[in-house]
């Protein structure tokens, strides 16, 4: 006699479960590797004002280079105070764009142009920069109308050198004033000295009630790069500046 045989049921799909399952660890391997990749290697930045122009414009989307100056607990995210001082960390040179953190409101992140190092002499004479005495040479460009957050601001651009360092350009627009004819600073162990390429619109270390001296601590990273760049005033994108070196 010929037994029945029952139909075979095909194997079953995977659950509901299953596939939420899947879906979360994709989500949190996604955002361990995001913080991994922001803490330890780069972290993005949107400038939002105008102190480092003509190098950088309000607008610019750039990259930093957490590993530039080794680690701090600044370099984590929401900045715990799991230990102080740096892990692997080096000075930045002389002429580096870098990002950091106020010193007088550790939230705020600033961007500023790094010239002096622990122990350097800074002194501003007649508008031009000195470096423990040697003038950090500025050659004219010509005018030049700064655009910050809709303020067309008319001024000269100059082709600068620091002693020993790199060439950027700067804007100055008078030598006068006390922010022309400074003290001379010397700057602390532990400490830089930071100032704006926009040098008559920088709040920076020549400030002592306000940036002062910059913690070698409170140090972000190196700027890299331009990833993006938005023209909020007139609206538009400006493609020219899509992965531009920063120097």
């Amino acid at each position: 006699m010929a037994r029945s045989l029952k139909p075979k049921r095909p194997p079953s799909a995977p659950g509901a479960a299953a596939h939420l399952m899947e879906t979360v660890k994709a989500i949190v391997a996604a955002v361990l590797f995001a913080a991994l990749l922001r803490t330890f290697l780069y972290e993005p930045f949107n400038i939002p004002s105008g102190s480092m122009i003509p190098t950088l414009q309000v607008g610019d989307f750039l990259f930093v280079s957490k590993y530039s100056y080794g680690y701090s607990h600044f370099s984590l995210p929401l900045s715990p105070p799991l230990f102080s001082g740096r892990i692997f960390g080096k000075l930045p040179k002389r002429g580096d764009v870098a990002v950091f953190r106020y010193p007088r409101d550790t939230s705020e992140d600033y961007i500023k142009r790094i010239v002096g190092l622990p122990g350097d002499h800074i002194q501003m004479r007649e508008g031009v920069l000195y470096v423990n005495g040697i003038e950090a040479t500025r050659t004219p460009i010509g005018p030049y109308i700064a655009d910050d957050q809709g303020r067309k601001i008319e001024t000269e651009r100059f082709s600068e050198t620091l002693p020993g360092g790199p060439t950027y350009d700067i804007l100055k627009a008078t030598d006068e004033g006390w922010v022309n004819n400074t003290q001379e600073y010397v700057v602390p162990n532990g400490d830089v000295f930071a100032m704006g390429d926009n040098r008559d619109d920088s709040q920076d270390s020549r400030f002592s009630d306000a940036v002062g001296f910059v913690p070698v601590e409170n140090l972000i990273g190196r700027a890299e790069f331009i990833l993006f760049s938005w023209d909020s005033d007139n609206g538009g994108i400006r493609w020219n500046r899509f992965f531009k070196v920063i120097h």
